[in-house]
Formats: C-alpha cells, sequence, structure tokens
C-alpha cells in the first residue's frame, strides 16, 4: 500500500470539521516532521498547521515527534532554567482547541513541568478528538544527557483509535527490547515512537541504525511502527514499518512533510516467529520437545 507523502508548505487552511469515516480496526496516521527548535510559537505554527493537513487529508491520528512543541533540552535549549512554561501552556491550550475543531487525536511530543525542585518529563500527549488528554507517555529511558535535563518516567501508555490498540515510546527506548515485548504482551497492535536525532554532524551513524533497529523491534513483536522525527539538519526521516519488519514509506531527509499511511489490522504479514513468540516470552526458550539422552548432555564427546 502506497502511503500519500503531503509537502509542508506554510500556507493556510479554511477551519476543518474532520468526521473520520474509518472502521473498526483500520487507521489512517499521519507522522510528522519539522524542524523542532526552541522556539515554542514557531513549534506550534508547524503543529497546527500539520494538523489541518491531516484532517484534510482525512487522517485519524497525527503523530509528532519528541519535544515537538517544546524543544529538546540539550540541543534547541542549552538548558531548561528559565524555560517559558506560561508559552508553553498557552500553545498547548490552542493545540488542544484545534483537535476538537477537526475531530482529530495528537499525539504530541513536548515536556511537563513537576513541582519545584523537580526536573521535568520528556513527554508525550494523546490528545483525543474532544480535545482532552487522556494520558501521557514520560520517556523511560533517557540518555545520561537527558538526565541533566528530564525525569525519566515509569509506566507504559495504551489506549484505542477505531479498535486499534496503540502504545507509545520514546527515541533511546528504542535500545531496549524488553519495553517492546511488554507491549506485546499486552496485545498492542502499533506503537507510535518520537525520536530526536536532529541537529547532527554529518556522518551520525543514526540514519542507519535507528531505522534498522525498529524494524527489528516491529518484525520480532509482530505491531506495527510509525516513527517520527525532527527534520532539522541533519537527521533521518520518517517512516511507517508494517508488522513483517518492512519498510512501507519514509521522507526525504531534512524536509517538512507529512507521511501518512493506513493500517487494517486484518491484514496478514508473514511472521516467522508467530509459533513460538508466547513459548519465548513464557520463559520456553527452545521450539519443539527437548530430550534426556546421555549423547545430548555430554557436551564433550563427539
Amino acid at each position: 500500500m502506497k502511503p500519500l507523502i503531503l509537502a509542508g508548505i506554510v500556507c493556510c487552511f479554511a477551519s476543518i470539521n474532520h468526521t473520520a469515516q474509518t472502521i473498526a480496526g483500520e487507521l489512517k496516521i499521519a507522522a510528522s516532521q519539522f524542524p523542532v527548535s526552541a522556539n515554542i510559537d514557531s513549534n506550534a505554527i508547524w503543529i497546527r498547521q500539520h494538523m489541518r493537513e491531516a484532517a484534510e487529508a482525512g487522517c485519524d491520528v497525527i503523530h509528532f515527534p519528541e519535544c515537538a512543541l517544546a524543544g529538546y533540552a540539550g540541543v534547541d535549549h542549552e538548558t531548561l532554567n528559565g524555560f517559558d512554561w506560561h508559552s508553553l501552556r498557552a500553545q498547548t491550550q490552542t493545540i488542544l482547541e484545534l483537535a476538537k475543531e477537526l475531530n482529530l487525536w495528537v499525539i504530541l511530543g513536548s515536556a511537563h513541568p513537576l513541582s519545584d525542585g523537580y526536573k521535568p518529563h520528556n513527554c508525550l500527549y494523546v490528545i483525543n478528538t474532544k480535545g482532552e488528554i487522556i494520558d501521557r507517555y514520560d520517556k523511560r529511558f533517557c540518555t545520561s544527557g537527558d538526565l541533566d535535563h528530564y525525569t525519566p518516567g515509569d509506566h507504559f501508555v495504551q489506549f484505542s483509535i477505531n479498535g486499534v490498540r496503540c502504545g507509545l515510546l520514546i527515541c533511546y527506548d528504542v535500545r531496549f527490547p524488553e519495553l517492546y515485548r511488554a507491549y506485546r504482551k499486552n496485545e498492542v497492535q502499533v506503537v507510535f515512537q518520537s525520536f530526536y536525532n536532529a541537529r547532527q554532524k554529518p556522518g551520525s551513524i543514526h540514519p542507519t541504525i535507528m531505522p534498522i533497529t525498529a524494524q527489528a523491534r516491529a518484525a520480532t513483536n509482530g505491531f506495527y511502527m510509525s516513527l517520527t522525527n525532527s527534520s532539522a539538519k541533519h537527521s533521518w526521516p520518517c517512516h511507517f514499518i508494517t508488522p513483517d519488519g518492512l519498510i512501507n514509506g519514509k521522507l526525504d531527509s531534512d524536509v517538512p512533510s507529512l507521511l501518512i499511511s493506513k493500517i487494517n489490522t486484518n491484514d496478514k504479514f508473514y511472521d516467522a516467529s508467530r509459533r513460538y513468540r508466547m513459548d519465548a516470552m513464557s520463559g520456553k526458550l527452545n521450539s519443539g520437545q527437548v530430550i534426556e539422552d546421555e549423547r545430548s548432555s555430554n557436551r564433550t564427546s563427539y
């Protein structure tokens, strides 16, 4: 199935009251990439523009990169000391209102402030079609650099859109297969994973290893994956991966765009590990029946 790619050209759209026609088990997803920066107002303009484009294309949900609204601490912001939380809240409110107007689900990368004395969470807000934040995923595995700015999270997030079970992860979480196994045990069907692998030096290995790692996570667990990233140079682009581990669609690097993909949970995919996956997850780490035989147990003979 060919994805639809929309260029992120700055323009104005008339108000759209989008009503999704998708049936249960199907989902039309927009993955957004734009040059995330320290400027909250600029980020918000990109976010609202892409929300309108996604709604015009008939999408059920739009998925944004890590820290899409707030900007990424350690890269866009040298520090979060003196960060403009008032502006972040004000722009978040405009996004909530637009989600309701467009009847659009939104997975929004941001930062979530905690009580005085605690560093904020690096988070993804789940916004429903009523413009309500119904849950929040906080990045569980923060890099050592992240920990200078953020408090790690301690929970998974699961929710359903059109009967499709969804889960969330952020960037460095990709290094830990246990997170994906946990989602698989809970029968998640699509994982939305937001990244900030941008403003990198030329020659970084991330454009090669990040999509490949995600392909392995999708194939070994048998679910779809939506990958978003900032398009600030140098970066790698949005990808959409099917449960067999194939890349179904991707954007060009370093260009603001939307990647639009459709899924149907009734579609069948090649799944080499299906027969033994549940055995492995329960601790039975072999296929078939093991035996007791001295020729088998003696491992120094020939």
